[in-house]
């Protein structure tokens, strides 16, 4: 876990390292040359450093992770690399400055020196202060920190583990409960008619029951084949150990060709095993594959023979699954309610023949079973747990309340945690911080993609892919999450990409119990008396009904708050934030009754979103201009109508929403607000949302040097006739490269006048890149009206 502290602090200094920042840098650093360069080659030593035990921690012994010295001493790692990212964030908002605007807002009154010397001294200190901390962690790990117990390493450990889990899911098959419809189905494809080898995929996250089912029928079928075989693979599994598996389980009951392979290599184990399949119809379960590169490897040593064998693997991948025969990729899903609450009772109740439960018992059953979201495996685990419980209320009520401190500690539930865990450990390092960032939102919270995709990058988890925009390669990261079965797709929109998803919430509680170790970040939810006074790096309040009242812990060191749901609180400590934590990032508080922001947050050089949605702020304060790294401002439907004149200074902001709604109903004939834009708005070059612009035509004239502009919304479009001016330049838009460009206008008409001829030019686009059909939400025109513009927009367009 701490692997990924330290790369987010890599990629960190690998920015600041890189085109040449330090050459960069406003001129008032021209008389500290020597300096600055010093202080970049410290830097240059620190990535080489902590790329190295970043390395190191990749490939730590797994059995570690339980070792109390090991975590104490990631403890230091941890506090290493989070100092370290904040001294980068400090050192990039320096060279950026354009002006010295005097004193340095975090330093105690009175100084008087130069901004820039105190600054660059400042960050000269803390980089020789971590080069030594890290020395001291490297002294610490030699004299204290066991990095291999026993004579294993850490991927034979891993293949054991992963092995015996393996073995417990094949024991399950006896307790399968509402698979007879999947059952059926698969002992169907393995008995075709066709005699190509096919391959079956059984596909679903961890504890869904792929490797039970797949137990279950490969007992029954097995005969049914001249040979077979089961085979365990895992994430750092051995080729020729599998190989070896093969050929063993291939010679169970047989006067065996394939005995004497005690001495043979790799290429000579696989020409056996291909020598002696070429005359059988076999059946052979690939069991927990997790990359298709292992799939192909031992795939081209299981011959096609026309002999009618089948190939069955079970995976949590998708690309995986991908590989299967067409049409035969099996999904499983959780268990429905009812199958869930009879399997529950088989194993909580299993000395009564009809699996009874006791009446009293039946509401704190019911929520047990509900907490375990059809996860079969949880469910045996869990109902296997309470069986050798008191069938008392106040047990059974005492086990609901703290399921999940049992979840996570309980060593009877420690197949749970490690079949879930496996699925952590393999993911990507670059995977794992988007996935601890989703486990922070309530339970069921439903993601919106384009929100996570903003706040994903503004946290800086997003690494640059070529000539993609930072958008999608986060909207690829949270694919790769969905496709391995860490996130659960729920709906896709109208072109097919995803909408919305979620988090399963067995997943989510073993994921925040890691945020809350790594000080990753805390989920606060004051129903249940959770407390926020923990350090963390990200605070993510829960529908909060009372306002905080007392200094959150770590305070200047916090990055991210986020509000959750309907809330009354007022957010009275937003003014302490803005003057304590300088580092913040994220400050996410739609929803919540403020009123008016302090000018301190000006003073939040880190800030790269600011989210206001629904709240009562009717004007931004001047210092907003000051927020030179702000990439997100959501405004929509709050009371701000004009932006102050600096937020044009705002370069690298992509995303502006300030709609609100004045009649839901669209009753009203200026159904929507939009915001005023001061001149300079051809200055936010990077825009790529922009909902929505009351159309001016100052602000007209510049919409054409938008050239990132993906979503574009403008309100209150009149037709103008008489004026060779404003409007009319509407037409300078350009064909933007986006491939979700949306033009909605809304056409005023009044009562008085006759529905008005189409201002064509407001929307002239190219249709190439249009990726949405353009949509005319027309107030108080009948839909005939609407339905001959759009023709006649077409028309136009084509």
């Amino acid at each position: 876990m701490a692997e990924i502290v330290i790369l987010l602090a890599i990629k960190k200094i690998g920015t600041a390292l890189a085109n040449g920042v330090a050459d960069q840098a406003s001129t008032q650093f021209a008389k500290y040359g020597t300096q600055l360069l010093e202080l970049q080659a410290s830097m240059d030593r620190l990535v080489r450093e902590l790329s190295v035990m970043h390395d190191v921690l990749c490939q730590m012994d797994i059995r570690n992770l339980n070792n109390a010295v090991y975590e104490s001493w990631l403890e230091g790692v941890r506090k290493v690399a989070y100092n370290t990212e904040d001294m980068v964030d400090e050192y990039l908002y320096l060279v950026g400055q354009e002006n010295d605007i005097g004193c340095c807002f975090y330093l105690k009154k009175g100084f008087r020196k130069p901004r820039s010397l105190l600054s660059l001294n400042r960050i000269a200190i803390k980089v020789k202060q971590i080069e030594e901390d890290l020395t001291h962690l490297s002294e610490t790990k030699n004299r204290w920190v066991p990095v291999n117990n026993g004579d294993t390493s850490s991927s034979d450990y891993i293949v054991k583990r992963s092995q015996d889990l393996a073995n417990i899911s094949r024991s399950l098959d006896e307790d399968l409960v509402g698979v007879d419809e999947n059952s059926e189905t698969l002992q169907k494809w393995l008995a075709g008619d066709h005699l190509e080898r096919s391959v079956i995929a059984l596909l679903g996250m961890g504890g869904l029951g792929k490797t039970a089912l797949a137990a279950n029928v490969y007992r029954k079928e097995r005969e049914k084949f001249q040979c077979h075989a089961w085979v365990s693979i895992s994430q750092t599994y051995s080729r020729e150990a599998v190989l070896r598996n093969i050929i063993k389980e291939l010679s169970r009951g047989k006067v065996s060709v394939l005995s004497n392979t005690t001495d043979m290599d790799i290429p000579r184990l696989e020409e056996t095993i291909k020598t002696f399949l070429e005359q059988q119809k076999y059946l052979i379960i690939l069991d927990d594959v997790w990359t298709p590169e292992a799939f192909n490897d031992l795939s081209s040593v299981l011959i096609h023979n026309d002999m009618g064998s089948r190939l069955v693997i079970t995976t949590r991948e998708s690309r995986v699954a991908a590989l299967a025969s067409q049409g035969h990729i099996l999904t499983l899903p959780a268990l429905p309610e009812d199958k869930a609450w009879d399997l529950f009772c088989k194993k909580a109740f299993p000395r009564d023949t009809s699996h009874e439960c006791p009446t009293e018992l039946k509401h704190l059953s019911e929520e047990i079973v509900s907490k375990c979201k059809g996860l079969p495996l949880v469910i045996v685990l869990v109902g296997s747990l309470l069986r050798v419980r008191e069938k008392s209320v106040e047990e059974w009520r005492r086990i609901n309340a703290q399921l999940s401190w049992e979840l996570i500690n309980n060593s009877s539930l420690s197949d749970i945690r490690n079949v879930l865990h496996l699925s952590f450990i393999y993911l990507p390092t670059r995977l794992k911080c988007c996935f601890l960032y989703c486990s922070l939102f309530s339970e069921d919270y439903l993601f919106k993609r384009k929100q996570l995709v903003r706040l994903l990058v503004a946290e800086g988890f997003i690494e640059e892919r070529g000539e993609s925009t930072l958008e999608d390669v986060a909207e690829g990261y949270l694919k790769e999450l969905i496709d391995r079965n860490m996130l659960q797709l729920v709906t896709r929109n109208h072109f097919g990409r995803m909408k919305e998803f979620r988090m399963h919430d067995i997943l989510r509680e073993l994921a925040v119990d890691l945020c809350q170790k790594n000080c990753f970040g805390v989920a606060y939810e004051n129903k249940c008396g959770r407390s926020h006074q923990k350090d963390g790096r990200r605070l993510v309040l829960h529908k909060q009904k009372d306002d905080i009242q007392q200094p959150v812990s770590n305070m200047h060191h916090l990055r991210t708050i986020i509000t959750l749901g309907d809330s009354k609180s007022s957010f009275t400590l937003l003014p302490l934030l803005c003057n304590e934590s300088r580092y913040m990032t994220v400050l996410e508080l739609s929803g919540l009754p403020i009123e008016k922001i302090p000018d301190a947050i000006g003073d939040l050089f880190n800030l790269r979103h600011l989210g206001l949605r629904g709240s009562k702020v009717k004007m931004l304060p001047k210092t907003i201009e000051n927020l030179s790294n702000l990439l997100t401002l959501d405004l929509y439907e709050s009371d701000i109508q004009e932006l102050p004149s600096g937020i044009v200074k705002l370069k690298k902001l992509r995303h502006l929403f300030a709609q609100k709604t004045i009649d839901s109903d669209w009753r009203e004939l200026a159904s929507c607000s939009g915001v005023r834009i001061p001149n300079g708005l051809g200055n936010i070059i990077n825009l790529q949302t922009l909902q929505a612009l009351e159309l001016q035509d100052e602000s007209v004239r510049h919409l054409g040097e938008l050239r990132q502009v993906r979503s574009l919304r403008l309100l209150n479009v009149f037709e103008r006739t008489t004026s060779r001016r404003g409007v009319g330049r509407v037409s300078s838009i350009p064909s933007c490269r986006g491939t979700e460009l949306v033009c909605i206008v809304s056409i005023l008409v009044t009562a008085e006048r006759r529905p008005p001829t189409i201002p064509f030019s407001v929307v002239k686009l190219d249709v190439s890149t249009l990726h949405q059909s353009i949509q005319w939400r027309a107030a108080g025109i009948s839909h005939g009206v609407v339905s001959q513009a759009e023709g006649s927009l077409s028309r136009r367009l084509a």
